[in-house]
């Protein structure tokens, strides 16, 4: 359905001025963001037709091009891959962004299933904290298939020195969306506890980042989210 045949009272411009942004549907609230359609096709249509097809959690999985030619558009393109982006700094700094301090695994996995939940390739990052448990600097370690010849002790906690931290954390991605930590990441977590000890410095935890999970060697266990 066109716009101009929706009644001026049920247009989602109006419905939001009137009602309230809440009021709206997932469809009409991406068609205010579009604002007008592609050729032969309303900004609503072209809004439920890309809902119906993906859904508001598919569109990051959507190279660019093959947005591009989904919405019959360059800008529409760029429209929807900015409001991802968007949401995902809001939701980093609804959790408090960098300046909170690590109480927990569900701490180290709000601050960053964003940005690691949905990439194609494992990220190591590497977190450094204070004796308050405040984070002093993260780092991206690798990127890649996280091994011991990727990710040296020496790779962590050279930073740790430089930054003076009292503590560190490692995190990273499983693609395949299934936290499970494999042998390797079993492996590795030893030997940066040991390499830790020696050094004087607390090897705080190693999370590993799923789809909708996370794993917590600290905890030793899967959580569910």
């Amino acid at each position: 359905m066109k716009i101009m045949d929706i009644p001026f009272y049920n247009r989602p411009n109006f419905k939001l001025t009137r009602n309230g942004v809440s009021s709206l549907d997932d469809a009409e609230l991406l068609s205010i963001i579009f604002g007008v359609g592609s050729k032969g096709e309303s900004a609503i249509e072209l809004s439920n037709r890309l809902l119906k097809k993906y859904n508001l959690n598919k569109f990051e999985d959507l190279s660019f091009n093959k947005l591009v030619k989904e919405c019959r558009g360059y800008d529409k393109a760029l429209k929807i891959f900015s409001l991802i982006e968007l949401s995902k700094r809001y939701n980093k700094l609804v959790n408090n962004g960098f300046s909170t301090s690590i109480k927990s695994s569900k701490d180290v996995y709000n601050l960053f299933f964003n940005e690691l939940s949905t990439l194609k390739k494992e990220k190591v990052i590497g977190l450094y904290l204070d004796t308050k448990n405040k984070i002093i600097k993260k780092e991206v370690l690798g990127i890649g298939i996280l091994d011991s010849s990727l990710i040296h002790p020496r790779e962590l906690f050279k930073e740790a020195i430089k930054e003076s931290a009292k503590s560190v954390i490692l995190i990273h991605n499983h693609p395949s969306g299934d936290c499970t930590p494999s042998d390797e990441d079993i492996n590795l977590t030893k030997n940066l506890i040991e390499a830790g000890n020696l050094m004087g410095i607390n090897f705080l935890d190693h999370v590993v980042i799923g789809k909708n999970c996370f794993y917590s060697f600290k905890d030793d266990r899967i959580v569910r989210v």
